[in-house]
């Protein structure tokens, strides 16, 4: 099929352009018929801009195909830029040439917000939902938010790696796994890169990852998945305090980023950016526990804070904040512990909007005490004897987290639910689309 290529996104047909041919490619939004005059409202992945066809003035071939125009018909535009004091964004595109090149049939969903739909039949029609405004901006301030995580982590001296995602053991010790059979033997599906992340401390110091994990964990709540994107670093010669720090300047840049890029669009369904200011609070487990005790919700010592008190706790600082220090047993077992109290760790949560965000700590580094770690919790050091070796030769002092790339979106976004922030999302119940 032959139709003209697009040399502008409808984000760059602006009023300086008055004059000007341009060709748009996208997706029929909404027409408006007059009479002698037809509007029809064009959307590709930046926004929408009106094409203003006038009987008599549009070529006849024009105006006959109008005719048979419908809702999210795929077309080829080519027009001149009219500057208009009317049209949205004060400018509109009169056409010389429409091409259609695909036709639609009528939506299963209503994407126009005429009719409420629900977010499990949204979902059954994703690929369809996608084309709502809102959600063609989440997944492109998803792009924009990884951009500056990428953009801070190298400017801090990290390169990015690639590990692998079938494995032949837990990485964090748990049974939370799911399994594969690879080829005569079974394998998992990753938790985290968190062994693979710290090895290669030894010898590329500093590291970053953007990639998948999977938690086979039977949740059913509006902010856990079991398959999500994980972004985690770590870096060699350095301790929790340090890579807190790095994480301060990733959530600020990217709340820059996208209050710099989205600002406008995303004042028009009411999200306002506040960028956090540094450093963010730290409150020590401890005083995270006596705090909610004043607030009427008991914790035991050693056991973890659970969501309403992150809620209350958010409440409290309107802001994003750390908890740091938590108990020893309550964390992974290659969470190191404090030299003067070794029944708290040198640990961290980052809870924004009330919900955990990212979680790190420094690393056990001395390998007779990680394999006194692996058998207090009643792993087999026989199980992680690839990742033992590692530290006979020269393991430096070494930290890090993970963040859930998802739930910053969600948080950031202000999405009530983590599925809107995800393409297509896999949990307990979902396996497709």
């Amino acid at each position: 099929m032959s139709f003209p290529r697009k040399t502008h996104w409808t984000k760059d047909v602006t009023p300086e352009l008055d004059g000007k041919e341009v060709i748009l490619t996208g997706w029929v939004w909404d027409i408006r018929d007059l009479g002698n005059i037809k509007f029809i409202l064009l959307r590709d992945r930046e926004g929408i801009i009106q094409l203003t066809v006038k009987k008599g003035v549009a070529p006849e071939g024009v105006w006959s195909l109008t005719q048979s125009l419908g809702r999210e018909d795929a077309i080829a535009v080519k027009g001149v830029v009219k500057a208009s004091k009317i049209a949205r964004a004060g400018v509109e595109v009169f056409p010389s040439e429409i091409h259609v090149v695909a036709k639609s049939k009528a939506l299963p969903i209503d994407i126009w917000g005429s009719v409420e739909t629900d977010l499990d039949t949204r979902l059954k029609y994703r690929s369809i939902d996608l084309k709502r405004p809102i959600n063609s901006l989440i997944f492109r301030v998803e792009s924009e938010v990884t951009r500056a995580i990428r953009e801070t982590l190298y400017g801090r001296g990290f390169i990015e790696v690639f590990t692998p995602k079938i494995i032949v053991t837990s990485t964090e010790g748990g049974a939370e796994l799911f399994t594969v059979q690879y080829f005569e033997r079974a394998a998992y599906l990753a938790q985290s890169p968190q062994l693979y992340k710290e090895e290669l401390t030894a010898s590329l110091e500093r590291v970053f990852e953007i990639a998948p994990a999977y938690r086979a964990e039977k949740h059913n709540t509006n902010y856990h998945l079991n398959e999500f994107i994980s972004v985690d670093i770590e870096e060699a010669f350095a301790n929790y305090m340090d890579v807190m720090d790095v994480l301060e300047d990733v959530i600020i840049s990217v709340y820059e980023r996208v209050n710099k890029v989205f600002s406008n669009e995303l004042a028009k369904y009411g999200i306002e950016i506040k960028i956090p200011k540094k450093p963010f609070r730290r409150i020590t487990y401890d005083e995270a526990l006596d705090m909610l005790s004043r607030r009427g919700l008991k914790i035991n010592w050693g056991d973890d804070v659970p969501k309403n008190g992150l809620e209350l706790l958010s409440e409290e600082f309107n802001e994003p904040f750390f908890i740091i220090h938590f108990p020893t047993d309550l964390r992974a077992f290659y969470t190191k512990p404090l030299d003067s109290d070794p029944k708290i760790s040198e640990s961290f949560d980052l809870v924004i909007g009330g919900l955990e965000i990212a979680s790190g700590s420094s690393r056990i580094h001395i390998k007779e005490q990680l394999i006194e770690a692996l058998r207090k919790r009643g792993l087999n050091p026989e199980n992680f004897e690839s990742h033992l070796m590692v530290y006979d030769y020269g393991m430096p002092p070494h930290a890090g987290w993970g963040m859930g790339l998802y739930r910053l979106l969600m948080v950031l976004l202000k999405r009530d639910n983590i599925r809107e922030v995800v393409l297509y999302p896999r949990d307990r119940f979902r396996l497709e689309p």
